[in-house]
């Protein structure tokens, strides 16, 4: 249940095509589904603007598809992270409708009345990716910004190896509200560009590099190090909640996150 339904079902109460007492059940209903090894959270949308997100690791596929089909019942938009190539195929057989993105490892849906409703969006995040290694993670943030109805521009492999290639694009940073910062190796990325701009940077450590980037350790503690002022950052190889606090931020100036 998210703002839009309840309206939608005031409204019909007002119009008369819906009784007082149907839509008192309806608003009986708990705010989760307990399915016996399952919670799912139904008012999660209504509370932090994009319903609650499906993380793939340690669920058979025979789970997915019974909490994917829950929660499309509430309308979605659905995202499901870090799907394996056979959890995927799994659902897929049983589910076409679902959109799957190898190269994000993930899964979504959107219900066709959200297509139908789909307007412009504004391009105030820049994701950033060091290098073509680190574009799954990056992939993930962009896939998690265009659900949640939020735009962006891409920037990828502009490490600090060849940093002439970031400083061609100052532009870019220019112009954005929002950076998510993603690099592996030795993660410094994000203070370099956090040094060049004046909007907030999320950083990303990625576990893409040899040994001693003890997978994404030590990018993470060079992020966390940073000399660089308003840089945050987030878990290693997290670009799903890096997009979502970036767009918190971009959106904040407008009122509570929400979702497309």
């Amino acid at each position: 249940m998210n703002e839009k339904s309840i309206r939608s079902l005031l409204e019909s109460v007002r119009s008369g095509n819906v009784s007082v007492e149907d839509a008192i059940e309806t608003l009986r209903r708990l705010p989760f589904e307990d399915i016996g090894w399952a919670c799912i959270d139904h008012h999660r949308q209504l509370r932090e603007g994009f319903p609650e997100v499906i993380y793939g690791p340690g669920k058979t596929p025979k789970q997915l598809v019974e909490i994917i089909k829950r929660l499309m019942e509430t309308g979605g938009p659905l995202l499901v992270t870090r799907v394996s190539r056979r959890q995927a195929d799994y659902v897929l057989d049983r589910l076409p409708m679902i959109e799957y993105h190898p190269d994000a490892r993930a899964m979504s849906w959107v219900s066709p009345k959200d297509h139908a409703e789909k307007k412009a969006l504004s391009n105030d995040i820049l994701v950033i990716a060091a290098g073509t290694a680190d574009m799954p993670i990056a992939r993930e943030a962009c896939l998690t910004l265009r659900l949640m109805g939020q735009g962006y521009k891409e920037l990828f492999d502009v490490g600090v190896a060849g940093v002439h290639r970031l400083l061609g694009r100052l532009d870019m940073l220019a112009a954005a509200k929002v950076i998510i910062a993603i690099a592996g190796m030795d993660g410094a990325l994000p203070s370099l560009i956090g040094g060049l701009s004046s909007v907030p940077v999320i950083a990303v450590p990625t576990s893409t590099g040899y040994g001693a980037n003890f997978n994404g350790v030590a990018p993470l503690l060079t992020m966390l190090n940073s000399c660089s002022t308003g840089v945050a950052v987030v878990n290693i190889d997290n670009g799903f909640g890096a997009a979502v606090l970036a767009a918190m931020i971009s959106k904040g100036a407008v009122g509570p996150c929400q979702s497309s």
